[in-house]
């Protein structure tokens, strides 16, 4: 009989590296919004005068707690998905030596994510206040801990770095931009000199006009990038594209300068409810989403962490860009129906 040899994962196949944070969210009205000027949905960096939006928002709400972090939550999706063996996904990133740096770890191996934090005791574990109303969520990161990780005390170490070399995919959210580009810078390079796979995330409109210097100094060495709509018209922005079709910016994208030609940059908008746009060899194709009631959706927070998430886990298993999309779509759908980026015991993807 003819066996379909699939190829499978194995353990430390896919390494992410990000800013693990600890999500704490809570449904708040307009007026908490209003207080602490925050948008209905938007990601944005604490301030100073974010700082007591902490404490209240513990206090005034019914509160949930979740291991996170964007490119944590996506490696740990990704595991879900593939479901065994345990520890196919590697993570980086650092953390305090606290009570919620505990949790996170805790969180990590419930997971079966082979987490390697660089503990430091500087800073406490870092924070993200998810402030949802209605279908929306705003954002509020307090890096702390996560800020402070260093290449040369962690990345750099053998056994760690033995860690980044067994893998065959790579993924860092751009949010690592703002924390250590020459980690990244690191990571990147190896992938394109082993012809390996590194993806990368624009992460929020921020990253591009802020930090457009570090994101162009590493997009030689991204073989996939992501985004959703909103990303990807600012990064047009920056970038001087003068268009705000989105197929055409995905296009202009994956033009860009690209170190190891052997692979073609691919590029995958996600639009929410709208088709994802994404590059095909020399086209772009619009694959539309899975349907939901919008009486299911709950939470659409950590929507795009767990697209990638579903995506990368087929891309592990060396599936056409096809499946990647589909699996990216049915882990989305299956997040935004719960609080928080939380999944179900096992997925039902066919």
């Amino acid at each position: 009989m003819f066996l379909d040899i699939m190829p499978t994962a194995s353990e430390n196949t896919l390494f992410g590296m990000g800013n693990p944070l600890l999500d704490i969210s809570a449904v708040v009205d307009k007026d908490f919004l209003d207080k602490f000027g925050l948008k209905p949905n938007d990601q944005i960096l604490a301030e100073d005068k974010h700082k007591a939006l902490f404490a209240e928002i513990v206090k005034r709400n019914k509160v949930e707690y979740h291991a996170g972090g964007s490119t944590q939550n996506s490696v740990k999706i990704a595991q879900w998905m593939i479901q065994k063996p345990h520890k196919v996904a590697t993570f980086f990133g650092c953390i305090g030596t606290d009570h919620f740096g505990e949790i996170l770890k805790k969180k990590a191996e419930e997971a079966h994510v082979d987490a390697h934090y660089y503990e430091q005791n500087e800073e406490p574990t870092g924070t993200c206040a998810a402030c949802i109303t209605g279908d929306n969520r705003s954002l509020v990161a307090n890096l702390a801990a996560a800020n402070c990780y260093k290449k040369e005390k962690h990345l750099d170490l053998d056994s760690n770095w033995d860690l980044v070399k067994k893998a065959k995919v790579y993924y860092i959210a751009g949010f690592f931009l703002t924390v250590s580009p020459e980690s990244i810078l690191k990571v990147a390079k190896h992938a394109s000199d082993n012809n390996k796979i590194f993806c990368m995330n624009l992460s929020a409109p921020f990253i591009s006009q802020f930090f457009k210097e570090p994101l162009m100094q590493v997009m030689p060495y991204v073989d996939i990038l992501f985004g959703n709509e909103t990303e990807a018209a600012t990064f047009a922005k920056v970038l001087g594209f003068e268009t705000e079709d989105i197929a055409e910016i995905a296009k202009r994208t994956q033009n860009l300068p690209k170190d190891n030609t052997k692979r073609q940059r691919v590029v995958v908008f996600t639009q929410g409810k709208d088709d994802t746009v994404a590059t095909v060899g020399e086209g772009v194709t619009m694959f539309p989403v899975l349907d939901i009631d919008q009486n299911d959706i709950v939470d659409t927070n950590g929507a795009g962490d767990a697209f990638v998430g579903g995506f990368l886990s087929a891309l592990v298993l060396e599936h056409p860009l096809e499946e990647c999309i589909r699996a990216g779509h049915y882990a989305a759908n299956v997040i935004i129906r719960r609080v928080g980026c939380t999944f179900p015991e096992k997925p039902d993807f066919q």
